[in-house]
């Protein structure tokens, strides 16, 4: 968890949403199945500009840090765990200084029980974007050359807290929604207390939860391939 995600058509609205800066030319086309490794639209402040300017730009899911030797890591780290962040030297850094949110339509999350495995779409019954908490990371490439714009890779992980119901009741976990309140405060770059932010993160989360909606879908989502509207509709 959260292992499978929708983005439909939620870009521009994010614009408005979170007072977004610049909005990257070659952000990815919408899809109903994105799964790790992907590439999806996340909105950062650069820090570079004073003061920073908010940007909607492509990432690739699954977090790389700059240290990492090969990119492969990321596909370990499409999750984290909030709790955990403050002591993992993966996220540590990121959490300090590079916060971002993940916008989208909904999510997928299974429940298992004993007949198996149920896929459900998790989604804002008002049709608002949910807003995911990331982390993100610049790494650079070191097997291409200098000049070479690709060298650089963008990537991210959402975050994760102990779901509650009535989400509890399909899986144990959940992301780390935000309120788009408290967009700014998150992304903000100079937040001194990232342990406090944090924490108002998971409480703000609740009130998000309360203004959701699932309904059971195809178990179709479970392969990757199937990219479709079809995807999400209640089964």
């Amino acid at each position: 968890m959260c292992g499978r995600f929708v983005v439909a058509n939620v870009a521009s609205e994010l614009v408005g949403v979170l007072r977004v800066d610049v909005e990257s030319d070659d952000l990815p086309a919408p899809s109903y199945n994105i799964a790790p490794t992907s590439q999806v639209a996340i909105v950062l402040d650069s820090a570079k500009t004073d003061p920073p300017t908010r940007r909607l730009e492509p990432a690739r899911w699954g977090l790389v840090p700059s240290w990492a030797k090969d990119v492969k890591v990321g596909a370990r780290a499409f999750n984290a765990r909030s709790e955990e962040l403050e002591d993992k030297p993966m996220f540590r850094q990121a959490l300090i200084k590079r916060r971002a949110i993940v916008p989208a339509t909904g999510y997928y999350e299974w429940q298992t029980t004993d007949e198996g495995k149920t896929p459900y779409f998790i989604h804002p019954a008002d049709g608002s974007p949910l807003l995911f908490a990331g982390l993100y990371e610049w790494w650079k490439d070191p097997a291409k050359a200098e000049d070479d714009p690709s060298r650089w890779l963008l990537s991210f992980t959402i975050l994760t807290r102990a779901a509650i119901d009535p989400l509890g009741s399909i899986h144990d976990r959940m992301p780390l929604f935000l309120d788009a309140d408290f967009a700014d405060a998150w992304l903000d770059t100079e937040v001194d207390n990232v342990g406090d932010l944090l924490d108002a993160a998971v409480d703000a989360a609740d009130q998000v939860v309360a203004g959701l909606t699932d309904h059971v879908v195809s178990n179709a989502v479970g392969n990757v391939r199937n990219d479709s509207p079809d995807l999400i509709e209640p089964v």
